[in-house]
């Protein structure tokens, strides 16, 4: 297995779990970090013991933004030789243009993505936070997008990704003001899926993993995935179509018949891993 500088890596079947692993910066993010990052999930992704991905944090913040170190080296003009170079990831030849973006890969896989927001929430770690399928957050955590105070802009499609999940009005506040929105503020807006105490958000992002790999098929969720992000830009005639001859596909494939199998016998269906 690939040994990595600034993030850990672990797999527990049927759960993968990345940690950010720069806790004396706020885990702040470098090219190298989001590197390994991308080549982790890309193991995940291969891996059939893995059903769904945990992001997460070491110490007290899950990502404060970028590294600093980072942003001064852009301003004075010596740049970063901080790049992850060397880590190949294979690229999915299916994969819609929409999704082959620095961090919205995130949303192009087949597997599950939580986000286990663990602490604070700075800058560019929103993106990535909300290019993960499902979010789980400290309710005293702040997030704060950052990017007016710095003389920045919404960074890697956060423009795109807030206003779909809180719409325009919610969005606006959120860049414009960058204001600390605590996670139980992130949950009542939609923001993130649930929030709950510090310690025990990322057991409960795992427990989640594990919910869905006792129930659910890998392959069904892997086409909920797609569908749900591809047809965030179609109108609602043609994604019922779509639908209609997934679930054609569906009636197919043996997960279907182990489904309505195991329904019958009253027993916790047994899916095939995704590889």
């Amino acid at each position: 297995m690939t040994q990595y500088d600034q993030i850990l890596y672990e797999v527990d079947d049927p759960v993968a779990t990345i940690t950010l692993n720069r806790p004396e910066t706020m885990n702040g993010f470098s090219q190298a970090m989001g590197a390994e990052v991308r080549h982790a999930v890309s193991q995940a992704e291969a891996d059939p013991r893995v059903v769904g991905i945990v992001l997460t944090g070491a110490g007290r913040a899950f990502c404060a933004g970028a590294d600093m170190k980072v942003l001064t080296a852009i301003t004075d003009g010596t740049g970063s030789a901080d790049t992850g170079e060397g880590l190949e990831v294979p690229v999915d030849p299916d994969r819609p243009d929409d999704l082959a973006g620095e961090y919205t890969y995130l949303m192009a896989g087949r597997k599950p993505v939580v986000a286990a927001i663990n602490g604070a929430c700075a800058g560019m770690a929103v993106p990535i936070a909300l290019a993960c399928d499902v979010r789980f957050m400290a309710e005293d955590a702040p997030l704060l997008t950052a990017f007016a105070p710095r003389g920045l802009i919404a960074e890697w499609g956060l423009s795109w990704l807030l206003a779909r999940l809180v719409g325009p009005g919610v969005a606006m506040d959120l860049l414009l003001s960058s204001r600390k929105v605590p996670g139980s503020e992130c949950a009542a807006l939609g923001l993130v899926n649930a929030a709950m105490p510090a310690d025990e958000v990322l057991p409960h992002a795992v427990a989640y993993v594990r919910g869905l790999a006792e129930r659910c098929s890998p392959a069904s969720m892997a086409v909920m995935k797609r569908q749900v992000y591809s047809q965030l830009h179609t109108g609602l005639g043609p994604a019922e179509r779509e639908a209609q001859r997934l679930m054609v596909e569906s009636f197919g494939r043996p997960d279907f018949a182990e489904g309505v199998q195991s329904f019958l016998e009253k027993r916790p269906p047994k899916f095939a891993r995704l590889s």
